[in-house]
């Protein structure tokens, strides 16, 4: 057992190898002509540029923090909290900078149909995908190994949570910016370009396609790693923090213990060689069929989950052979997670994918206008809603039944520690999770450069399929994220518990004291205020770059009509988008920490309350965005496959207005919502001492 943080930091060494290798076969690639070449090193420039700026602000609040931390908590977690902010951001730009790579690679492979586009687009996301889990892994396990195992320091299972907290701070801007630039771009070049001025998506006349191109990799690819990255990272930590605060044990006292400490990182060892496997598997052939591209994408993920399956079960009777264990239980639960995630996945591929029932009825509600199409996505994306909970209290039951029967009768808490590896299970495959959820972006963006390029029509068909299929593969891997999410502040939540207890204090969650039920009230309304936030964000953003870009088509002569010599200023567009994401972000990313903070201080039930509010009620908002937003899109893209009148009918153009209302659902404030949810309750836990 004492070699499994080894075998673990081996294996993510295996998988940062993968992605070099990925990046290589993507970089051999040929990047199209001169046009498409120019239009690819625009949007990385642009990219870079946000980057750079966003890492620069984000800079200041990870000092203030690391500080905080240090003075209150060790110095050494300050250090493990920084470590963990610059590996999160660090995949993020390394998957943002082979993103816009691939993208005018993926197009000109198009030109050869999707046998040849499908896999150089999802070799880049695999760079994002093996970065964002190989950096995750690698640096926990070399947290955990530096502070618990070599140095033994006081506190070290406090500092290794910090890792997970500055993990989650780097995803939490990254995910708001990101998704505030981006869909402020998107929303903008949509509402002007194919509404008022009837031209085409991705047209080269209209100013904000650039920024909108830009947007598709700062926020869905660089802020969905940042995201994945933390959720990775928090997956193991959870019931690592569990065992050491529920047994009361610190690095020299670890005793019996050990079992549970690795078990996590093993199942994490598993999942990377499966996800490694699974990789090699994502084929296509020359079909633009949703159908077939589907399941050559979903391919190399459906290997590597029953691979981790397999795995999982010699794992848990190599890690738990006890008399009083029942190592099958423990299995049971991990893949209980990992098959509620799947499902979860599938869930939101029925009510976002073009496909299935659900899509069509948003689609055929267009023809009445845009209200109906409004009002039948919002139903959709509730009803999903239900259906995910259902899933997730599966998840829990089976989970805890699994541990309970594991180690009913232990000294520590077994049902609670199979819901925590429970998670793990949901995210050990991340690596092929996060290639297929990367992929979509990249997809989006060679469609935009196909576009402006003026390709054949035909090579934007085939990105289109490839884009169509994007939109769904990014909403499974919410599903993933958010599901997983749940699980582990579920987990986190029960180790602030203990924390709170060998601290010296005590949690009573008893709704009929006004301290808890307060607090259950404001976690409540939380992810309600933080939702409105970005959205607001998002629009207000929005209208500038509406007025920017109605301003140029009136002020240019004979850009609107594409005449020669009429070029759009795309770098005042990415300036706008610029500016306005970077300061709409900080109110609410500052809100998560800031709050369980002053609420921690002044009363941890209250504090209790609130995480417990926030957890099910950030859940369900998160849910109820990311399909509903899902849905809207391909309602557009399936009527501008030719249904329902097609390209510039009535019913496209109210499809257009819904896509638009569900941009900042999807891409801003619905995978924000994950992120709060384990924010809160990494914060809380980190600062549980402090507390009391």
């Amino acid at each position: 057992m004492d070699m499994i943080p080894y075998l673990a930091a081996a294996s993510a060494i295996l998988g940062l190898a993968l992605a070099a290798y990925y990046y290589r076969a993507v970089a051999a690639a040929s990047p199209g002509d001169d046009r498409m070449v120019f239009l690819m090193t625009e949007i990385q420039k642009g990219a870079r540029a946000f980057l750079y700026k966003e890492y620069s602000w984000v800079a200041v609040f990870v000092v203030a923090l690391a500080i905080l931390l240090a003075i209150i908590i060790a110095p050494l977690a300050a250090i493990s909290y920084v470590l963990g902010a610059v590996l999160s951001a660090g995949a993020g730009f390394v998957g943002m900078t082979v993103a816009t790579m691939a993208n005018a690679r993926t197009a000109e492979a198009a030109k050869e149909g999707p046998g040849k586009a499908l896999p150089i687009a999802f070799r880049g996301g695999a760079v994002m995908g093996f970065t964002v889990a190989g950096l995750a892994l690698l640096g926990l396990m070399f947290v955990y190994l530096l502070f618990v195992e070599w140095l033994e320091v006081d506190k070290a299972f406090e500092i290794v949570t910090a890792f997970g907290l500055g993990g989650s701070s780097i995803a939490l801007f990254s995910r708001v910016g990101g998704g505030i630039y981006t869909k402020a771009a998107d929303v903008g070049a949509d509402l002007v370009g194919k509404v008022e001025a009837g031209i085409p998506e991705d047209d080269p006349r209209n100013p904000a396609t650039i920024a909108d191109n830009v947007g598709d990799n700062v926020g869905d690819v660089a802020g969905m790693g940042a995201d994945l990255f933390e959720s990775y990272a928090g997956s193991i930590i959870a019931p690592v923090s569990l065992i050491a605060f529920a047994a009361g044990i610190g690095a020299t006292n670890i005793g019996d213990n050990l079992g549970y400490l690795v078990f996590p990182m093993a199942v994490a060892f598993v999942g990377m060689l499966a996800s490694i496997v699974g990789s090699f598997f994502v084929r296509a052939g020359d079909s633009t069929d949703s159908h077939a591209l589907s399941k050559a994408l979903h391919m190399g993920t459906n290997i590597a989950m029953g691979l981790t399956i397999i795995a999982t079960f010699i794992v848990a009777y190599l890690v738990f052979d006890g008399d009083d264990q029942k190592p099958w239980g423990i299995a049971v639960a991990v893949v209980g997670g990992l098959i509620v995630g799947w499902a979860l996945g599938k869930t939101a591929e029925f009510y976002t994918s073009d496909a299935f029932n659900p899509v069509k009825k948003i689609a055929k509600q267009s023809e009445t206008g845009p209200a109906t199409t409004v009002l039948s996505g919002v139903s959709t994306g509730m009803v999903s809603v239900a259906a995910s909970v259902g899933l997730i209290l599966i998840g829990v039951l089976v989970a805890w039944w699994g541990g309970d029967q594991a180690f009913g009768d232990a000294s520590i808490p077994g049902g609670i520690y199979g819901i925590a590896v429970a998670a793990i299970g949901m995210l050990a495959t991340t690596g092929v999770v996060v290639s297929v959820d990367a992929y979509g972006p990249i997809s989006d963006n060679a469609g935009g450069i196909a576009e402006m390029a003026h390709l054949d029509p035909s090579v934007r068909k085939v990105t289109d399929a490839l884009d169509s299929l994007g939109n769904t593969t990014a909403a499974i891997a919410k599903g993933f994220a958010v599901g997983s999410a749940a699980l582990t502040a579920l987990a986190l939540f029960k180790s602030f518990e203990y924390a709170i207890a060998a601290a010296g204090g005590s949690l009573d969650l008893n709704v009929g004291e006004v301290d808890a039920f307060v607090g259950l009230f404001i976690g409540a309304g939380l992810p309600f205020l933080f939702a409105a936030l970005t959205i607001d964000a998002v629009g207000r953003a929005a209208n500038k770059m509406i007025e920017e870009v109605r301003r140029q088509f009136r002020e240019i002569p004979g850009l609107r009509e594409g005449a020669d010599g009429a070029i759009p200023d795309s770098a005042r567009c990415v300036a706008i988008s610029t500016e306005a994401s970077l300061r709409e972000m900080l109110i609410p990313g500052g809100l998560a920490v800031i709050v369980p903070l002053v609420v921690g201080f002044i009363s941890v039930n209250a504090l209790g309350g609130l995480l417990a509010g926030v957890l099910v009620s950030g859940f369900a908002i998160a849910i109820f965005m990311a399909n509903a937003g899902g849905a809207w899109d391909n309602a557009k893209k399936y009527i501008e496959a030719g249904n329902h009148g097609g390209k510039g009918s009535d019913p496209h153009k109210a499809a257009v207005v819904g896509d638009t209302v569900g941009d900042p659902f999807k891409d801003t404030s619905g995978p924000a919502m994950n992120i709060l949810i384990k924010v809160m309750t990494i914060v809380a836990l980190v600062f549980a001492s402090a507390f009391v």
